[in-house]
């Protein structure tokens, strides 16, 4: 028991913010394997799709038209690695004409109080 209280005490919150639309640079991919690296080692992570971000979880992209390689199979395996707490930002959707319908992957809609909220709650925050 105390070690898995100590366990819980030294296990911090690494939350990853991916912001840059889907393709065109490899920074979405970068972010979403940093989260998953970490995933591995045993990190608690928070995965944020915040502005151009939420464009990235779109279904049925086709980005062999543009001789890009699709994120939807990097984004599927979220589940696995154990990456559940997944945020979207209420605002981005909002200004992309988004609905819940429209994406990938299931997560949370979150307002500019919850985000706030979670970075404060986090021990890095890392902005790709």
């Amino acid at each position: 028991m105390a070690n898995q209280m100590q366990k819980d005490e030294n296990q911090k919150i690494l939350t990853f913010v991916s912001r840059t639309a889907p393709y065109g640079s490899n920074r979405p991919q970068l972010c979403l394997d940093a989260a998953l690296a970490a995933a591995v080692f045993g990190q608690d992570v928070n995965l944020v799709f915040l502005g151009d971000g939420v464009l990235q979880l779109i279904k049925d992209q086709a980005p062999q038209a543009i001789s890009s390689k699709p994120l939807s199979s990097t984004l599927e395996t979220l589940d696995l690695y154990g990456i559940k707490n997944i945020y979207i930002d209420q605002d981005s959707m909002t200004k992309n004409h988004l609905l819940a319908e429209d994406l990938l992957l299931d997560g949370r809609s979150a307002g500019k109080e919850v985000l706030s909220e979670l970075f404060d709650n986090s021990a890095a925050v890392f902005n790709l």
